[in-house]
């Protein structure tokens, strides 16, 4: 892993990669979180320098206006989508932020380019704080993975799917696949959020994140065949222990919120995630902006994958709270 260096791109939480056509698109949460923004380069490495384009800002006012987190970036049959998650109020009667999902498009070739509209809000049978929208096409289909709140169950989040009739739209009533419910994934607050998809051989790895995002943050995991039913839980398998947690030996502290990504040369499969190198924190943990995104290499055992610990950072990282250039100057 000498090839990458860490951090991969500075005060980035919510990190999503991909490789197109020889570049890499990267966006994340700002940690101002009052817009979207876009960056693209040809090797992970050279990410941090990339320009940063903002392709949308949030609104003055309405649902739409507060805490724009967690962006990522799809092409679905040709057409670019970003999926995020953005509130009206910070605190609704679940004493969550009243977050839901929203998509925008972009029929350009270049995600960089071309004109970005707003398609709307993803709605759900319950109207209630949703987040971490995640998408793949399996089958010929293209499914929607997502985190939300069910008044009926304790907690913040739990993990959802559902079928698609359109890149905005379900064509399906969501199932829960998972629910906080181990030690692990209840430190500080219930947590199943930021749900991933890595696909090998036939086998789907559903990553996700549990706990406070603090130190306790770590990456669980759930396992289907590509060819079963995804519609029925009882088709996935959940892991009992986190497959990614804090490595206190390299300072990297509540790793998660992941995306998968390939190398330059499409040999190996990595893992793009986000991490603190402190675990002081003044003030909310939600202001300090220093979660960065972060890159280490899955492996692949006869059991699966194998995201080993996360890396000791090899680059200068702040100790502030001032939000940094985007090229992370100082």
């Amino acid at each position: 892993m000498s090839a990458y260096h860490n951090p991969l791109v500075l005060q980035r939480a919510d990190p999503w990669a991909i490789r197109h056509r020889d570049l890499y698109y990267f966006t994340a949460s700002y940690p101002a979180y009052d817009r979207i923004i876009l960056r693209a380069a040809a090797r992970l490495n050279d990410l941090q320098a990339a320009p940063e384009r903002t392709i949308w800002r949030k609104h003055e006012s309405g649902p739409m206006s507060r805490y724009i987190w967690a962006p990522e970036l799809h092409q679905i049959n040709g057409t670019w989508y970003i999926y995020f998650a953005a509130a009206e109020e910070d605190f609704g009667s679940a004493d969550l932020p009243t977050h839901r999902m929203y998509v925008l498009e972009n029929t350009g070739e270049d995600p960089m380019d071309g004109e970005w509209t707003e398609k709307g809000q993803i709605h759900t049978p319950i109207d209630s704080f949703s987040l971490d929208a995640t998408t793949t096409v399996i089958g010929g289909s293209q499914y929607l993975f997502w985190a939300q709140k069910d008044p009926a169950i304790a907690g913040n989040s739990n993990l959802y799917i559902a079928r698609m009739a359109n890149p905005w739209t379900l064509a399906t009533d969501p199932v829960m696949l998972s629910k906080p419910e181990y030690d692990w994934e209840c430190i500080d607050f219930k947590v199943n959020e930021g749900p991933a998809v890595l696909l090998h051989q036939g086998m789907i790895y559903l990553t996700y994140s549990a706990s406070g995002t603090g130190v306790p943050y770590a990456v669980g995991m759930l396992t289907a065949r590509e060819d079963a039913d995804l519609l029925d839980p009882a088709s996935w398998t959940k892991s009992d222990h986190p497959v990614f947690k804090t490595a206190e030996e390299n300072h990297q502290y509540g790793p998660g919120h992941n995306c998968f990504t390939v190398s330059e040369d499409g040999s190996q499969d990595l893992i793009v995630y986000h991490a603190r190198n402190y675990t002081q924190i003044e003030g909310d943990p939600l202001f300090d902006p220093n979660r960065h995104a972060r890159v280490g290499l899955v492996t692949w055992t006869d059991h699966g994958p194998d995201f080993g610990r996360p890396l000791p950072d090899d680059r200068w990282t702040p100790t502030s709270r001032q939000i940094l250039p985007p090229d992370g100057s100082h």
